[in-house]
């Protein structure tokens, strides 16, 4: 199939193309010509009024169902919605039934990515069931193509495992991803504590839960004494000013750290909670306006690295119950990017890196170049095409999306990687 890409721009670091606004041919998973004008012939036409070409979209955070819970999402149902979302590979969290700790659940993944669109890179967990008491065999996940390690929605709580598992990974040159979280400060915890939560009756969870874990993970990674010119620790769904400031800090004394941001946190506060709507239930939670801006601010300067969908699929029976007994959780790989161009404040150049460029090099993988003859793992976005997600539109199996309704400025058009390709209408 012949794919003509018409006055897209460029943004592609590693590209010399990159700034240029031009025509992309694409041919059998190849970009086969860039040039200022194509004719064709060609078997698709992607236009558009203001068209940004990049590297396909790479997701640090996402949840699969499968294997385990299929009625809420399936491998293929996730990989539509990813396709969708602009997203060509997706980093799977290790909470699935069975936990991803062995080769077999790694191969599973990736045999399925085989051929497909969208590439599933498995997340192994750090300790058995992600309980943090065992480790798991790291050494045989790593040899098995693991790309990073994390319990996924749980913390690491145990502070001698995350030291012990920092000075393992580090020779290997992978990744350590940590969600940080005190348990017992936010045990039954259902919103951002503030004047909200107790106008509201519920147990709120303190900004302090985060921060005293982001505290203790950077003391260790400094008392390990580490090296690296890329970080060995990463610190996912940061929510708050408080640890924003610590890693920051951090990072001018050069500890290798980073982290990343919920796209979704830069567009809803704990004051939007006020009709209990589940869908709004989220962990870290909505917090307040403030905090907002703190995000906003924390992406514009660098110290967040990376935007992720952290896309956590549930169906009715998880979701449709009272506030206090409903899982946490939204599905979020279709609206990632456009919440992210509607509430970040980012220039185009600074969110393509967050969502397409850093991630990549914080998993010690190749950025894709879009240059003549290389492989074709693109995403094109219309900036100024407006989307309005609705249940019509949604791809996944489940509906926890705060979102339906709502209209997003920006507006994914087409995905392609491995000779195939999503075009949104």
């Amino acid at each position: 199939m012949k794919v003509l890409i018409r006055k897209a721009k460029i943004i592609n670091s590693p590209s010399s193309h990159n700034g240029e606004r031009a025509d992309i041919l694409c041919e059998g998973g190849i970009v086969k010509q860039i040039a200022n004008n194509i004719e064709g012939p060609y078997d698709e036409l992607i236009e558009g009024r203001d068209l940004v070409l990049s590297a396909g979209f790479m997701d640090m955070r996402a949840f699969s169902k499968e294997p385990g819970h299929e009625a809420m999402e399936t491998l293929s149902s996730l990989s539509e919605a990813a396709a969708k979302g602009g997203f060509s590979e997706l980093l799977i969290m290790p909470n699935t039934v069975p936990v991803i700790q062995e080769k077999g659940t790694v191969q599973f993944f990736t045999a399925f990515s085989r051929n497909a669109l969208v590439q599933l890179w498995p997340a192994a967990a750090v300790t058995l069931q992600t309980a943090g008491e065992s480790f798991t065999e790291m050494w045989d996940l790593h040899q098995a193509g693991v790309k990073a390690f994390t319990d996924g929605a749980k913390p690491i709580w145990n502070a001698d495992i995350l030291l012990k598992t920092l000075q393992y990974l580090h020779p290997k040159n992978a990744l350590l991803i940590n969600r940080p979280e005190e348990k017992n400060l936010a045990l039954f915890g259902q919103m951002h504590e503030g004047v909200m939560s107790t106008q509201l009756g519920m147990k709120g969870i303190p900004t302090e839960a985060e921060e005293l874990i982001v505290i203790r993970d950077l003391k260790l990674l400094e008392y390990a004494g580490i090296k690296s010119e890329v970080p060995v620790l990463h610190f996912s769904c940061i929510s708050s000013s408080a640890a924003l400031k610590h890693i920051r800090n951090a990072k001018k004394n050069g500890l290798p750290v980073s982290c990343d941001i919920a796209a979704h946190q830069l567009a809803f506060t704990d004051e939007d909670l006020v009709d209990f709507d589940t869908n709004l239930k989220v962990s870290p939670p909505f917090r307040s306006s403030k905090e907002i801006k703190a995000l906003q601010k924390g992406l514009e300067e660098g110290t967040i690295d990376a935007i992720v969908s952290d896309h956590n699929p549930f169906d009715e029976e998880h979701k449709n119950l009272e506030f206090d007994l409903a899982e946490f959780g939204i599905i979020g790989l279709q609206t990632a990017f456009s919440t992210a161009w509607t509430y970040s404040g980012l220039r185009i150049e600074n969110l393509i890196q967050k969502l397409a460029e850093r991630p990549r090099e914080l998993l010690r993988m190749e950025i894709p170049k879009i240059e003549e003859g290389a492989q074709a793992n693109l995403t094109v976005v219309d900036l100024k095409d407006t989307f309005v997600f609705d249940e019509n539109s949604n791809a996944s199996l489940s509906k926890n999306s705060p979102f339906f309704g709502k209209e997003l400025k920006g507006k994914v058009k087409a995905t392609l990687r491995n000779g195939l390709v999503q075009i949104n209408g």
